[in-house]
């Protein structure tokens, strides 16, 4: 029987969003959910999405968000995020760990938010050959205590692809955004096929999932609350184009 695993990343606290991409999970039947980080910020739930992940993710990485709203802040729509959290999920935030590592018929995967520098270390689709192989070495990062990956999944730049790096025999994807997308305006996760922990070769496979949802209801929802930040929030959500573009 084949295993079936989850991954998402990049919620952002857009609770409309992770409850369409979990029912749809539900749906599947998929029981093991990761979480590639950056629960909250950007928008109005983080609170919700932060406790929900907590609840049914098996494994949940740091983002380079939840590493930010640790630290005081000046910027008013930080602080805003800051205060719908509370310190207890703020820390627990803090304390997610850096990577998550498992195998998948006879692969290694890893996943982590942006790279296997640190959470705050971006490498986009585009990035060098050389660049992207490195996102497969052991780093003081992911630590030295497993085998170098053979498959890397990642966050951070809300653009979902895959791609084998020239010279590489190496698999590279990024699971894009659930809620706050910014190649498509429309939630994207990854379903990983095969069989889990085995360290046999078989076959195995990586699909994009993508859910649509009420995009307009988020919106109201950020302006309801009157939320910092909230125009240029729902510019991107119904556009896909970065705000600082």
């Amino acid at each position: 029987m084949t295993d079936k695993v989850a991954i998402i990343s990049d919620i952002h606290g857009n609770m409309d969003a992770l409850k369409a991409v979990l029912a749809d999970i539900q749906q599947r039947g998929i029981e093991t959910i990761y979480c590639l980080g950056d629960l909250a910020g950007k928008g109005p739930d983080g609170d919700q999405v932060v406790d929900t992940c907590r609840d049914v993710c098996e494994a949940i990485v740091r983002g380079n968000w939840d590493a930010l709203l640790q630290n005081k802040q000046e910027h008013p729509a930080v602080q805003w995020w800051q205060a719908q959290l509370g310190p207890e999920r703020v820390q627990y935030l803090a304390n997610l760990p850096n990577s998550h590592d498992f195998w998948l018929s006879g692969q290694h995967v890893r996943l982590f938010h942006a790279s296997h520098i640190s959470e705050h270390h971006r490498i986009r689709q585009d990035a060098p050959a050389e660049k992207q192989r490195e996102m497969f070495t052991n780093t003081d990062f992911t630590g030295f205590d497993q085998p170098e990956p053979d498959i890397v999944g990642y966050g951070d730049i809300h653009g979902a692809f895959l791609i084998s790096p020239s010279h590489s025999r190496k698999l590279l994807f990024n699971v894009g955004s659930v809620g706050n997308p910014l190649d498509l305006p429309i939630p994207v996760y990854v379903v990983m096929s095969g069989d889990v922990g085995s360290r046999a070769s078989g076959p195995f496979g990586i699909e994009f999932v993508r859910v649509p949802y009420d995009i307009e209801a988020q919106v109201k929802r950020a302006y309801d609350l009157q939320m910092p930040e909230a125009a240029p929030y729902a510019s991107e959500l119904r556009t896909a184009v970065y705000r600082h573009s």
